[in-house]
């Protein structure tokens, strides 16, 4: 019996509407699809026909780095060769130091980006006392270098992002703020409070950082920070350095989706260290999933309205908890949460079905050896093995079935809660419960400690609700988070399954993933098996609950990068990738570089033509070493710090 959680519209954040050449943003417009080039900006024509690329694609804006004057000065001839080739899709000039290109560019593209943690404050990794008056006198040069941009934004109709960086917050905002989402939001409203004195409005916020959490919590503060000083300014959402492949894919829609699920957000980039046209079928099985429930209290979800009043119904939730349970076997308490895997569909359980976990018969020694990403448990409801599992995996069963075998120390019965009311045998273990409603019989099971919820989610605010009613009931059970796909391709897997898993994870919800995936396959293959545990266990790396593999944050590639990203990943990646919870961070220049080498245990990041600066942690260890060295002596670096094993 599948669980039943009633599925909820969500009611928009309502903003402001936000004119950005022919193409508006925010208000009643649905959710806007942009990437940004990695072209060299002065490579007009290569500039160009990636743009194009971008737009046919279905990018709705086209961001364009312009770091010295130069670079601005082309934005011309860019806009002018796209116009003549019939494309009108709004130009983003995207700035962090120079504010002369910032003012230039503003008179030629219809957006233009700055980085408040760059753009005019400083970043040098400096340690001072600020008091309070050396604070305002900050501010007040602040805003004497950045009044001009305002002022030319306004005379030509041009928007302007304010667009905050975790790796990026200046030297007075961290030592005032810390390392924390307060101090991006700070960092951005320090900037929307001088627009706002000079009556400036046409501006988009956001938020970004390498880690989800982090970005989600800041977007949460943003909003309530906004929301009490009566602004109302529409959101760009992304999950900056995000990486490559199923991994970028899953950070990008846990972060950007768990926001969209509340309401907030109007436009979206998803960061993928890939040519930017690929980004854009990503992001749109994001919005997509979100587009038909944005709802008013009175109007159906089709309608797209909204509510009368800006934030009317919007909740925030700004700080991460993980929620207090107590331990039931190896599940909830401080264990890291537990994964899943099903093993129901099978023809035949034989040992490829069990490598696809993770697990791997070793013959010589007739031993089972458990990988880093072993599922801890094997859903095979009545589907039993005609051998014994291997070492470390547990078992559940239905219950019916469960009741039959031998071994109960390893196997475990799923119940609904009818069935675990009469069941006359239950495990004196561990007993998993699915949900079948959410009201008036929680407290029937606040008082035994053997269970282990299973809860189908299909809609986060009601899950979210869920947990609210175990904690008014005072019911500190673990709750295994389960989700079902049937029939959708796999980018819309890694998307769904990331997004909703991933958005009650964020916000310390759930002690374990139960994912199912069916495709039409009579019978599930080993390829599902080894694609949904590798998917869970990338969904709970990404929210940084289970660390399980060598993580990568790596930006996106832009006319910045000093080399070839998806190159240098990719050879980064193939000496490494054994490495389990290293976090390593490739950046290609250093306008983010050294700030989220603040998030990585090491850092390789462009600094010249041919150059590598390596970083441990946001310190510099060596400085523009030669690139065909640079990965060996990162190498190096990692096993002097006793992070280093050998592959097996």
């Amino acid at each position: 019996m599948d669980t039943i959680i009633t599925n909820e519209p969500v009611i928009r954040r309502r903003s402001r509407i936000v004119n950005i050449g022919n193409v508006p943003l925010g208000g009643h417009y649905p959710i806007r699809l942009q990437s940004m080039t990695t072209t060299d900006t002065m490579d007009t024509e290569a500039t160009i026909a990636q743009s194009i690329r971008m737009i046919e694609a279905g990018s709705e804006y086209v961001r364009i780095t312009a770091p010295s004057l130069h670079e601005a000065e082309n934005l011309k001839n860019i806009k002018d060769g796209l116009r003549k080739r019939g494309y009108s899709a709004p130009l983003i000039a995207d700035i962090h130091f120079t504010p002369n290109a910032a003012e230039l560019a503003a008179r030629i593209v219809e957006k233009v980006r700055i980085n408040p943690g760059n753009y005019i404050d400083k970043k040098k990794f400096e340690v001072k006392e600020y008091t309070d008056s050396a604070y305002e006198a900050e501010l007040e040069r602040i805003r004497a270098r950045f009044s001009p941009l305002v002022k030319i934004c306004k005379e030509y109709g041009t928007a302007m992002r304010i667009g905050t960086n975790h790796g990026s917050l200046s030297d007075r905002i961290m030592n005032r703020y810390g390392d924390t989402p307060e101090g991006m939001v700070e960092s951005a409203m320090e900037f929307l409070r001088i627009c706002g004195e000079l009556d400036y409005h046409n501006i988009v916020l956001s938020m970004k950082a390498s880690n989800p959490i982090v970005m989600i919590q800041a977007y949460r503060q943003l909003v309530a920070k906004m929301q009490e000083e009566n602004m109302y300014y529409p959101l760009h959402l992304g999950v900056t350095e995000a990486g490559e492949g199923e991994e970028g894919r899953i950070k990008s829609a846990m972060g950007i989706g768990t926001l969209l699920a509340e309401g907030l957000g109007d436009t979206i980039r998803v960061s993928l260290t890939e040519e930017p046209e690929f980004e854009i079928p990503v992001a749109r099985i994001i919005a997509n999933r979100y587009d038909d429930i944005y709802i008013s209290p009175k109007s159906s979800p089709k309608e797209r309205t909204f509510p009368i009043s800006f934030g009317e119904g919007l909740e925030v939730r700004s700080e991460y908890q993980r929620r207090h349970t107590h331990e039931v076997g190896n599940i909830g308490g401080h264990n890291v949460p537990r994964v899943i895997i099903d093993f129901s569909e099978f023809k035949d359980i034989n040992e490829l079905s069990f490598r696809a976990a993770d697990y791997y018969y070793n013959a010589l020694t007739d031993k089972w050896n458990t990988g880093d990403c072993g599922a801890d448990y094997l859903y095979f409801e009545k589907n039993v093995p005609a051998f014994m599992l291997p070492g470390g995996a547990k078992g559940i069963y239905e219950a019916a079935t469960w009741a039959g075998l031998e071994d109960k120390v390893n196997n475990f019965p799923v119940f609904d809660t009818d069935q675990f009311n009469a069941a006359k045998e239950k495990s004196g273990i561990l007993n998993f419960i699915r949900i079948e409603r959410n009201d008036e019989f929680l407290e029937d099971f606040n008082n035994d400690h053997t269970i282990v919820f299973i809860l189908q989610i299909n809609n986060q605010s009601a899950a979210k609700r869920f947990f609210e009613q175990l904690d008014e009931n005072k019911i500190n059970a673990p709750v295994i988070l389960q989700s079902r796909y049937k029939d959708i391709n796999k980018e819309e897997f890694l998307v769904y399954s990331a997004a909703d898993a991933g958005s009650l994870l964020a916000d310390g919800f759930g002690d374990g993933v139960f994912i199912q995936y069916h495709k039409g396959e009579e019978k599930q293959i080993p390829a599902t098996t080894k694609l949904l545990n590798r998917t869970s266990f990338n969904i709970l790396q990404a929210s940084r609950m289970r660390m399980s593999r060598t993580e990568y944050i790596s930006c996106p590639s832009c006319g910045r990068t000093l080399f070839d990203l998806q190159e240098t990943t990719a050879m980064i990646r193939k000496e490494t990738d054994h490495l389990k919870g290293v976090k390593i961070a490739i950046m290609g220049c250093i306008v983010n570089g050294p700030g989220e080498m603040a998030d990585a245990d090491y850092g390789y990041v462009g600094t010249g033509p041919g150059k590598i600066t390596l970083y441990r942690g946001k310190d510099v260890v060596t400085r523009n070493l030669d690139s065909h060295l640079a990965l060996e002596e990162m190498i190096k670096l990692i096993k002097a710090d006793g992070y280093w094993t050998e592959r097996q």
